[in-house]
């Protein structure tokens, strides 16, 4: 119940919790029971020992018997009725009065004597228990001095006094060597568990330490070889339309269109080279920071669409609203739906690549739809993982969707791969925009 008591500890008397109190306590208890009943069945056998004191001898073993067990029936609720400190003396005064009463220098009640010291020098260190020696051994030269039988020469009963101190004396010395041995011991336990304990937080920390800076190591490579895949189409689409320029191949409209291209992947190539520089300088997420700006709908999906070099017959572009502006990170979104529609143009064959952007609640819907084999069932979340890559690009770097993924997570949010009806896949996009 919180209640604090009085307990006798080594280095003096102090309070301590309750909590604190050992199944030693339980057997001082017990042992003090067994040697009230040792002495009653003694006096039973013996009444001669009682050197005609049988009636005060009875009346003190019969309520030194239920002082015992109430203390023993305390100790085991849980509950000390007296202090340790007090329990211990009250022994020592009884055993002292039983000696004196049952023959003084040759009672054998002094056997007893020896328990109280044991527990008085355990209780409260060296000190106390020398002391508690010295005070039996007094009081029992007392007792042999009063209580000896007539025929017992004074000399003797000194003689039995003074042996008896030192024995009690000696007894406490060791059992304070011993007690201090063991504390000793613990104190040496404790500190080595304490170096221990230091060593294994120690390691822990390094080991997170190394884990940190594997992972940080882990996300520059792994920005690197995002910048790197995602280079690829721009560079393809440049070295194309550049030499198709070169070789005059282009004239009119056709000339227009491949100089807004060659400025359009010029700025793609920027936002990567930006990307880039933030995985140099940052340990976070290799996909770079957020760059946002208003964007148009039919912008991004014409963009995209040239991105990904769908021919102008397989295209089937919607922006809905018409004129729709929303403002995002366009390189972010940029590399994610260029990803997918190359992925949908190339399983498609010569089949329409459809790509649908609405704009619904501060929302981005986008679709991306293709007429390819699809996924096999149990597929849609693993083609996603790092380095995977299935069909007819088993054993490429299996980049692509998963740098779709990290994009989509980073912009919190949701892409799902099912198939279509009449065959084929759609790849579903679903991203908040940011408040304007």
């Amino acid at each position: 119940m919180g209640v604090r008591v009085d307990a006798w500890r080594s280095g003096g008397w102090e309070r301590v919790p309750r909590a604190q109190r050992t199944a030693e306590d339980r057997t001082a208890a017990v042992i003090r029971v067994a040697a009230v009943l040792a002495v009653g069945l003694a006096l039973v056998l013996g009444p001669e020992l009682a050197r005609g004191w049988l009636v005060p001898l009875a009346v003190l073993v019969v309520a030194t018997t239920g002082y015992a067990l109430a203390l023993l029936i305390g100790e085991l609720r849980g509950r000390q009725l007296v202090p340790a400190w007090f329990s211990t003396a009250l022994d020592g005064v009884l055993v002292l009065v039983a000696c004196a009463l049952t023959g003084g220098a040759e009672s054998i009640m002094v056997a007893l004597l020896p328990l109280v010291v044991v527990a008085a020098a355990v209780r409260g260190g060296a000190v106390i228990g020398r002391l508690a020696a010295l005070v039996a051994g007094a009081g029992f030269t007392v007792g042999a001095v009063l209580g000896s039988d007539p025929d017992v020469s004074l000399a003797d009963r000194w003689l039995a006094g003074a042996w008896w101190t030192g024995f009690l004396v000696a007894a406490a010395v060791l059992v304070g060597v011993l007690v201090q041995m063991l504390e000793r011991q613990l104190d040496e336990s404790a500190v080595s568990r304490a170096r221990a304990l230091a060593e294994h937080e120690a390691f822990l920390e390094e080991r997170d330490l190394r884990a940190r800076l594997l992972a940080a190591q882990q996300a520059r490579l792994d920005g690197v070889r995002v910048v790197l895949h995602e280079f690829r189409t721009p560079v393809a689409s440049l070295t194309a339309l550049t030499a198709d320029l070169a070789a005059g191949r282009l004239r009119g409209p056709s000339q227009e269109t491949a100089t807004r291209l060659l400025a359009e992947h010029a700025v793609h190539l920027r936002d990567m080279l930006d990307g880039l520089a933030d995985v140099a300088v940052t340990d976070g997420s290799p996909l770079g920071r957020v760059r946002e700006r208003p964007v148009r709908l039919a912008e991004l999906a014409d963009a995209v669409l040239d991105a990904a070099g769908v021919a102008p017959a397989r295209r089937v572009p919607l922006a809905e609203p018409p004129g729709a502006v929303v403002r995002c990170d366009p390189q972010r979104l940029r590399r994610v739906l260029t990803n997918l529609v190359e992925n949908a143009a190339r399983h498609s064959g010569d089949a329409p690549v459809e790509l649908d952007l609405r704009l619904r609640a501060g929302r981005l819907v986008a679709e991306v739809r293709d007429r390819g084999p699809g996924l096999p069932p149990g597929q849609e979340g693993v083609v996603t993982a790092k380095g995977v890559a299935m069909g007819e690009r088993q054993g490429t770097a299996g980049l692509g969707l998963w740098i779709v993924e990290a994009l989509v997570a980073a912009m919190d949010g949701e892409l799902t791969l099912s198939p279509r009806d009449g065959g084929g896949l759609v790849a579903h996009l679903n991203l908040p925009l940011p408040s304007p």
